[in-house]
């Protein structure tokens, strides 16, 4: 390839995660020249082990009304499933001084109207997208269903489902025995289920890589082990960008890093709060029988998901900063919490291990959009845990503010500077 046309493409894309990926396919299909560099692999940080959960009915913000005293009550628990690691991190209290604020049912509503179109519409893109020849994900649209051993946490999740509902998510509330038919793995003891007809899954790598080859086929390069380091700027642009091999100089730059967006625009001066949530997963082998719906524990708020012979176990929210180590305890909660709801968990081989960072804002809702002081830089990170989910949507209304069309929503909730 032309490497004059690598070093000036029209758009610099940093980070090859699902929405670094799916902003390059958005843009290559467009006709549009793109190069999207990443400091490790395609699809290799918090797009390659989570839930694989394409989830219209988590359209509440991760900063919901109840979440603070729930989160109060868990806080120290290392077993629980949000779970702060005790620190003097100021970035961090100023961060859950900002989450409190935010969660409320004012901000919960205006919230929830937004996710729900986005979310649809992502659904919609998944549609089409993981339906593409070559597109191996295991995409189904099974629906999803959440599933209650306490009365309390149906009693909470029925109300969730009612301002679900008003925002047009539909619901199906079952008592234990048509959850079992579902879901014949349910131990006895369930007080009932809700189940979500318009939820999807698939494999989230596998989805994403073959993307990057959809992308690269239509003429997107990407540059694998590659690092952003740094900026030049002349007056209210980028000039160029600085990585670990070499300069770019493109027309316009998209930052889709994560939980490294902070240190990546730390250069341009933005200040970017979003914290590092670690997530675990448990990948399984999956009984034959098991029926292909995924379930949302609710008490254990964690995710179990059917992926063709896999079945994975998925959650937790652990406080605790750039800290990648794996906290066995935590790991060891995350099965035992799923065998209270599900027979025959303990015996089925593991075939990964796996935690990553999920990038949280205070508010729990992403940052896409152009910061004031930058005209060619675009932001798309903080997407927390429905990164995937809203994977397609974002690279759509990304690539659409790269090539100065209307993006089709009103984003003003998820402006850069709403923090500032």
């Amino acid at each position: 390839m032309d490497v004059l046309l690598e070093r000036n493409p029209e758009t610099l894309i940093i980070g090859a995660g699902v929405i670094g990926v799916a902003t390059a396919y958005a843009l290559s299909k467009r006709g549009h020249n793109v190069v999207v560099i990443d400091s490790g692999l395609i699809g290799g940080g918090s797009s390659y082990g989570n839930a694989g959960l394409i989830v219209p009915s988590h359209s509440m913000p991760l900063a919901s009304p109840g979440i603070v005293g729930q989160g109060l009550r868990w806080l120290l628990n290392q077993d629980s499933p949000f779970y702060i690691k005790p620190s003097l991190d100021p970035a961090l209290w100023a961060w859950l001084l900002r989450f409190r604020s935010a969660a409320n049912k004012r901000q919960a509503r205006q919230a929830v109207f937004l996710l729900r179109n986005l979310l649809l519409a992502s659904r919609h893109l998944y549609d089409k997208w993981a339906n593409l020849d070559g597109m191996n994900c295991d995409y189904s649209q099974n629906g999803c269903l959440y599933v209650f051993r306490t009365k309390t946490g149906l009693h909470e999740a029925r109300e969730e489902a009612q301002l679900l509902k008003e925002a047009g998510i539909s619901s199906n509330l079952l008592d234990e025995q048509a959850a079992r038919t579902v879901c014949p793995y349910l131990r006895s003891g369930t007080v009932g289920a809700i189940q979500y007809p318009e939820d999807a899954q698939l494999n989230p790598h596998h989805f994403v890589t073959g993307l990057a080859h959809q992308a690269e086929s239509a003429g997107a390069t990407f540059l694998e082990q590659t690092e952003a380091i740094g900026f030049t700027t002349s007056r209210k642009r980028i000039a160029s960008v600085k990585t670990t091999r070499g300069d770019f100089f493109p027309s316009q730059i998209v930052v889709a890093t994560g939980v490294w967006a902070p240190s990546v625009a730390n250069d341009l001066k933005l200040k970017i709060p979003i914290q590092p949530a670690k997530g675990y997963s448990l990948t399984l082998k999956r009984p034959e029988s098991f029926p292909n719906i995924p379930l949302m524990l609710w008490d254990a708020r964690m995710a179990v998901t059917p992926m063709g012979s896999l079945l994975r176990l998925a959650g937790t929210l652990e406080m605790s900063g750039m800290d990648f180590s794996i906290n066995r305890r935590r790991l060891s909660a995350l099965r035992r919490n799923a065998s209270k709801y599900i027979e025959g968990i303990d015996d089925l081989h593991v075939e990964e291990i796996w935690r990553g960072l999920r990038p949280c804002t205070p508010d729990g809702l992403p940052i896409i959009g152009r910061p004031p002081d930058w005209e060619n830089l675009v932001l798309a990170a903080g997407h927390a845990t429905i990164g995937v989910a809203l994977g397609p949507i974002t690279g759509d209304i990304v690539a659409r503010m790269v090539c100065g069309e209307d993006s089709l929503f009103d984003l003003h909730l998820l402006r850069y500077e709403r923090f500032n």
